[in-house]
Order: structure tokens, then sequence, then C-alpha cells
């Protein structure tokens, strides 16, 4: 009868592990699937902004450097390993683009300007898809990271290795502000 009940018992530790592994490997895949998402949206993002900054040039007087800015983002991007790094990037491209759409107020013509217009609406719509893409993101880190650090989930994640992951955030109070433009004028 005692033998039932332990094998029982093992039976159900047994569940057990193999339920959590397998949960934890599911919550992994969608942590790596939501940073592939983010990824993509980015790299659609540093396509499209050349585009737009072309667009802006004949307006702009100091469109080299804000190109140069866009160019050095892009790079970081692609040559980031880290998520940190990565967001580094993305951070760097979106104080561009902030500074691009400053510039443009003052250019009433360019406010106008189908191919901006187009380009600007492209670029709205990927930085929605963006912000999205981090939530859920962080959303399936932070379920990740739970179960990764909660009991009893957490001896499995250490059996098998399993760590926490970084959050897609943003760097420092400076890339939270918004940019001030100056053309030269004191």
């Amino acid at each position: 009868m005692y033998e039932y009940i332990i094998l029982g018992i093992i039976i159900l530790i047994v569940a057990y592990i193999i339920y959590s592994y397998n949960r934890l490997i599911s919550m992994r895949n969608m942590v790596d699937t939501a940073y592939s998402n983010i990824d993509t949206l980015l790299q659609k993002r540093f396509d499209l902004v050349p585009n737009l900054v072309n667009t802006v040039k004949g307006y702009m007087t100091h469109e080299r450097e804000l190109l140069e800015t866009v160019t050095r983002a892009r790079s970081d991007w692609m040559n980031a390993s880290t998520i940190q790094e990565n967001a580094g990037a993305d951070n760097l491209a979106a104080q561009a683009l902030k500074s691009i759409f400053a510039v443009v107020e003052n250019y009433p013509n360019l406010k106008a300007n189908e191919n901006f217009l187009l380009l600007q609406e492209e670029l709205v719509g990927i930085e929605n898809k963006i912000a999205y893409a981090r939530q859920r993101y962080n959303r399936t880190v932070l379920d990740l990271n739970n179960a990764v650090q909660q009991f009893p989930t957490n001896l499995i994640a250490q059996l098998f290795r399993f760590q926490t992951r970084e959050f897609f955030e943003v760097e420092s109070e400076q890339a939270r502000e918004v940019p001030v433009v100056n053309y030269g004028e004191e």
C-alpha cells in the first residue's frame, strides 16, 4: 500500500517538473519572440528614417548632424549584442526623430508636403507598434522572471539553468526629455 503512495508522489513530482520545465521553455520562447518583434520594427524604423531625413533635407540647415545621428543609431543597433545596447540605439534614433519633428514645425510647406506626410504617418504607426512591442516584451520578461525567481519553479529553473532576462528600458532621464533644437540663435 505504501509503495503505491510513494509511487504516486514520485509520479506527481516528475509530472510537476515536466510541467514546470515546459512552462519555462514556453515563457523563454515568448520572450525571444517578443524581442524579435521589437527588432523587426526597429529595422523598419531605421529603414524609414533616412527617407524622412531626405524629404526634410531641403528645408533644414542642420540635416547633416541629424543624418549622422541616425546613421550612428542604426550602426549601434546593428552591432548591439545586449538588450541595453539595443535600447540605447533605439533611444538615440528616437531623439533624432524628435529633432526632425521639432524642425518641421518651423516649415509650413514641409508640413504640407505629401511625401513627408506619408512618411510621418508610417513612422507614427511604426512608433506605436514599437511601443506596444516593448510593452509586450517587458510583460513576457516579467512573467519569465517571476517564474524563475518564485518558489517552487525557481528550483526547476536553477536545475535547468534558466535565467532572468533584462527589460527593454529607456537608459537615462536625458533620453526621456524632449530635445531642444537650437539653430545657432542665442
